[in-house]
């Protein structure tokens, strides 16, 4: 961790001498306000923020080394104090002010060495909040962008393959609200809406882990309309790329149940992603 430079020892030495610690109770005077900063060190106040961090109250932590980076501004402390506070607020679960530090730094030092790691950290600010399907997907899209620009812009960090990990689940996430929502609009007949939904899982997340569940509730949406050129279309690409799986099983039976085949048929959307995707042809 970035922080590690620094050193827990240096903390723990730091705590052990009276320069913030041996005078009275210092953690009561910090959390009354009255300890005046002015009188330390740069380093002192960094070593102490440390210390906090690593006894399990970021909070505090964070707000000491905003004061690094206030009184000794530009100083060396100053970058490292920035790049600890977006550590220290994200730890906190204040994703916010993790955002605005990890900007900071990015804006003021954008050719350091721990510009990846703050790039990465203001990826996370959004990530970590995406935890639920149900939030709001400007989140995951926010996610998706920091994201992009970590493995792009820093494709030899060591935070590049964590960056794809959680790039890869972001986007998984984006299409299981497209099925969320889907798969309501087919739980009240309204096949229309459900079919459009499917469609963008199809279409920009065919990727992801939710595609052959959308082709199955595409045949059931559509042979529900009786459109079936577009039910048995479906039904082919499942044929094609996902036939091991439940869903493929469930289309063949609704489909062979009606006398139907499952082949691309007609001139639908669908048929042209059987173009694409199976017959290789794009025009």
């Amino acid at each position: 961790m970035t922080g590690g430079r620094i050193g827990i020892g240096l903390a723990a030495a730091l705590v052990a001498s009276t320069v913030l610690v041996g005078c009275g109770g210092v953690n009561s005077r910090i959390a009354r306000g009255e300890v005046n900063y002015e009188q330390f060190t740069a380093e002192q106040i960094f070593g102490r923020a440390e210390y906090d961090l690593a006894s399990g109250d970021p909070e505090q932590a964070a707000e000491l080394f905003a004061e690094v980076e206030r009184l000794y501004p530009y100083s060396e402390w100053a970058k490292r104090a920035v790049i600890m506070q977006a550590f220290a607020y994200h730890k906190d679960e204040d994703y916010e002010n993790s955002r605005s530090a990890a900007q900071r730094y990015l804006d003021f030092y954008p050719a350091d060495g721990d510009a990846a790691y703050a790039q990465y950290l203001l990826a996370l600010s959004y990530y970590d909040q995406i935890d639920e399907v149900g939030r709001d997907q400007g989140l995951t899209f926010q996610a998706l962008q920091s994201l992009r620009q970590v493995i792009e812009q820093y494709p030899d960090s060591e935070y590049t393959s964590s960056a794809i990990l959680k790039f890869d689940l972001a986007f998984d996430h984006l299409a299981a609200k497209e099925m969320e929502i889907g798969r309501y609009y087919l739980r009240r007949d309204h096949f229309t809406s459900a079919i459009n939904r499917f469609r963008v899982v199809v279409e920009d997340f065919q990727t992801t882990t939710h595609t052959a569940e959308a082709l199955h509730r595409l045949v059931e949406a559509y042979l529900s309309l009786g459109l079936t050129n577009e039910a048995r279309t479906a039904g082919a690409i499942l044929g094609h790329n996902f036939k091991s799986t439940e869903w493929y099983e469930d289309s063949y039976k609704l489909l062979t149940g009606q006398g139907l085949t499952l082949e691309a048929v007609g001139d639908s959307w669908l048929r042209q992603v059987y173009r694409q995707t199976i017959l290789g042809r794009w025009l």
